[in-house]
């Protein structure tokens, strides 16, 4: 999920928002394990609603992300993903 969204030229979505001061957002994605996203959820809020919404929409642009492996999908049927989202030049996902 992370490369995906960090390759795909998806900081033009918040390129304009990042520009006023916030928190880096840290967030948590659920995925199935077909690759659909289930929810987003923040665990701590960029303090701009206009960067969560589009973090938001960069998450929903990339779906569906690549579906689990058998063995994965045998063991869930739902992952979440939690990263804090950096955004400087690009979007980073650590």
């Amino acid at each position: 999920m992370s490369r995906k969204i960090e390759l795909n030229m998806t900081f033009d979505t918040v390129r304009e928002a990042v520009k006023q001061p916030h928190t880096a957002p840290i967030v948590t994605v659920a995925i199935r394990a077909d690759g659909s996203v289930e929810k987003v959820t923040f665990v701590v809020s960029s303090g701009v609603p206009a960067i969560d919404e589009a973090v938001r929409k960069v998450v929903a642009s990339q779906a569906p992300y690549p579906a689990f492996p058998p063995a994965l999908a045998r063991q869930y049927d739902v992952i979440e993903i939690r990263r804090t989202w950096i955004f400087d030049m690009a979007i980073r996902l650590q």
